[in-house]
């Protein structure tokens, strides 16, 4: 299904729900803007295989533009919203992007993404304001019909994976040879494993331009389901909206477990939670104490998957599984799981290595060859670049990320970006950015700087490298933590031994400035 069919049989259901303003989007309404909007497109000269990017906050419009896209064999490409200016236009020209459909409330970054910026940009169209170099994207789409385009095809997301060095890269999958109206088997496996069904009604907490909102939302649709868009997660709005809304499924990440368990008896208990029949997680590793301590709350209902943008392969386990293993990621579900060690030779159960999987999807990085192909092995394997062990039923268990990635609320951070950005400052020697633990938001980002020789390295000097940070990155990759040091351990090749560093913060050695 789609919303063209939902919308002949049920016209009047809520597609979308928006939770603080209330406002309701129903299928009609959907799929008549969604349509209104391809046709603009196809307008526009964008044909199947094009792309169109999205920069917008949680909206009601945000997944009309991705079902246009979807609905029109386009790569629909979801900006980040938090970016800053010069962060969203490298993605928006990175992807090749010929119309830019951005939000005004987004105006102090969005408004400076005019022709300058980015010049691949035909057609950027404004929702809900006016912007310099945009049409307002009421006006624009009001003049085309609200039935399909004759040559509907069916389209995908090209979303930024967070690599571990350098600028992110789109995960470019081959478009689906299939079109949208038609059903479609994958559906199949998605409601004998998630229980999906028509009627059914999703939470969604989460920014929607990340890979899995986006997914989860448009599965609900295509099962002619209600999704309740949070503007922004709030613990107890969201236990609120579960009983307001009769809320059947979710998808969470660790940190909103946390935020969650931390909420007064009061308010834990303030609500029938009954409807609830499955809670999906993923994105960071869940700290086994978080998770069984959400289990006794919820019940048997949590079901956690490990899995990439890159759509590679996967693997899942149910809360019972988990109890039975606990920490574990699960075993595969789509394609294989193999641990491969630093020679390139496969390990057995309870050996740690790199984590790679085969029979699964097939991806590349766009424009980057290098970095997909340092993803292969022979024989079809490819990785996320993450590390962990198998035990002897088949369980995966993540034990660290290669590179040093930072995850940090769910949201992948890679420190590169951020060490490239304080090495230009005059007063860097020399950087270092990883992640440490933190209680809510599973890690923070802490910078430790080697200054210059005529740089003392004091809380002033800390605070100009914090603004510097502020000028130039979005405000969840800014250190939290910054701290300096004339010991930066690099080896004799000039590879910087970054474990080591970190396990001092680890060991409780260094004092924070």
């Amino acid at each position: 299904m789609y919303p063209g069919n939902v919308a002949r049989e049920h016209p009047d259901r809520p597609a979308i729900i928006m939770a603080a303003s209330g406002e309701v989007v129903s299928f009609r309404q959907l799929d008549e803007g969604s349509n209104r909007l391809a046709h603009l497109l196809r307008d526009s000269g964008l044909s199947r295989g094009d792309h169109l990017a999205l920069f917008m906050e949680n909206h009601p419009r945000f997944l009309e533009v991705v079902w246009a896209a979807l609905r029109s064999g386009l790569y629909v490409t979801a900006v980040n919203s938090h970016l800053t200016a010069e962060e969203a236009a490298y993605v928006i020209d990175d992807c090749e992007a010929e119309v830019l459909v951005a939000s005004a409330a987004l105006a102090p970054v969005a408004g400076a993404l005019g022709p300058d910026a980015t010049p691949r940009v035909r057609l950027r169209l404004a929702v809900d304001g006016v912007l310099d170099s945009y049409e307002p994207y009421e006006t624009a789409v009001s003049g085309y019909p609200a039935t399909p385009i004759d040559d509907e095809s069916t389209g995908a997301t090209m979303l930024y994976s967070s690599g571990t060095t350098g600028r992110p890269k789109g995960v470019l999958r081959p478009l689906p040879d299939t079109v949208p109206s038609e059903p479609d088997a994958r559906l199949a496996a998605t409601a004998t494993t998630y229980g999906f069904r028509d009627g059914m009604v999703y939470l969604s907490p989460a920014p929607l331009y990340h890979a899995a909102p986006l997914a989860f939302c448009v599965l609900t649709h295509r099962f002619g389901g209600t999704v309740v868009v949070m503007e922004r997660f709030d613990p107890a709005r969201a236990l609120e909206l579960i009983e307001q809304h009769r809320v059947t499924h979710s998808q969470w990440v660790p940190t909103m477990f946390v935020r969650l368990l931390r909420l007064p008896d009061e308010k834990r208990h303030a609500h029938d939670l009954s409807s609830h029949e499955l809670a999906i997680h993923a994105a960071a590793p869940c700290p086994v104490p978080v998770k069984r301590q959400m289990i006794e709350w919820w019940g048997p209902i949590l079901y956690e998957y490990y899995a990439g943008t890159e759509g590679n392969g996967s693997t899942a386990i149910t809360s019972e599984e988990w109890l039975g293993h606990p920490g574990s990621v699960g075993r595969a579900r789509v394609g294989s799981v193999h641990i491969i060690g630093p020679d390139g030779e496969e390990l057995p159960p309870g050996q740690e290595g790199a984590i790679y999987f085969s029979g699964g999807g097939s991806f590349e990085y766009k424009g980057d060859p290098d970095k997909t192909e340092g993803s292969r092995l022979p024989g079809g394997l490819s990785t996320l670049g993450d590390i962990g062990y198998l035990d002897e039923e088949g369980y995966l268990y993540l034990t660290d990320r290669q590179a040093h990635m930072i995850i940090s609320g769910g949201v992948n951070i890679y420190p590169r970006e951020i060490e490239d950005v304080l090495i230009a400052h005059p007063a860097v020697a020399d950087v270092a950015v990883f992640g440490l633990p933190h209680d809510e938001f599973g890690e923070e980002v802490t910078a430790v700087v080697e200054p210059l020789d005529d740089h003392e390295p004091t809380d002033d000097l800390a605070r100009e490298l914090l603004a510097f940070c502020r000028e130039h990155l979005a405000g969840f990759k800014v250190p939290r933590r910054l701290d300096f040091t004339d010991d930066m351990p690099r080896l004799p090749t000039g590879k910087l031994y970054k474990r080591k560093l970190k396990d001092r913060y680890l060991d409780g050695e260094p004092e924070p400035t």
